[in-house]
């Protein structure tokens, strides 16, 4: 009896799906993307003004990116990801298509349909392409885990009203909770 081979897609299979269609591509599997809640998009939001304008009153040269912006986390065809923001402070990396490359931070918030994703493939994933700092937002819990995957690769984890020192960046606090009045 044959064994059934499982298709291995490619970023030109991302690119072709239909119009306003959303997926990530990880190990040549392909995983679909639901559209985000509102709270989702408020963090999204909330979170790149907040990093962007820190970033920006210090002079500093990493760019900040959300959702959907581009991936390719191993420099190769099989892996295309859209972290919901991205911090990138090598600008050789940067080209019209996205980020070549690991992001130094990246954030996930967590939804019901990405939960297993960004706690289990993605959080692997990013440790082993070299990203810095990954944290990952669960609105649901009102708990984030901070990955300090550059320093002691340990996991702290706050909740929503703790103020969060960012790793990359000694003197920036986020409070998640002050993100999410309004």
């Amino acid at each position: 009896m044959a064994l059934q081979q499982e298709w291995i897609h490619t970023i030109e299979d991302i690119y072709a799906l239909p119009d306003g269609e959303r997926a990530e591509l990880i190990d040549g599997r392909i995983y679909q993307m639901a559209p985000p809640a509102r709270v989702h998009q408020k963090l999204v939001s909330e979170l790149t003004q907040r990093i962007g304008g820190y970033i920006k009153s210090r002079g500093g040269g990493c760019e900040v990116y959300p959702a959907p912006f581009a991936v390719f986390l191993n420099k190769d065809d099989k892996t295309y990801v859209e972290p919901d923001l991205s911090v990138i402070c090598d600008k050789d990396k940067l080209n019209d298509r996205g980020c070549n490359g690991a992001p130094d931070w990246i954030i996930e918030i967590v939804s019901p349909s990405t939960q297993q994703m960004d706690y289990g493939i993605k959080l692997i994933k990013y440790r082993t392409a070299g990203v810095r700092e990954y944290w990952i937002v669960n609105p649901a819990t009102g708990v984030v885990n901070v990955y300090d995957l550059e320093g002691q690769d340990r996991t702290c984890q706050y909740s929503f009203e703790d103020e969060i020192r960012v790793c990359m960046y000694e003197d920036l606090r986020i409070r998640i909770a002050d993100l999410m009045q309004g």
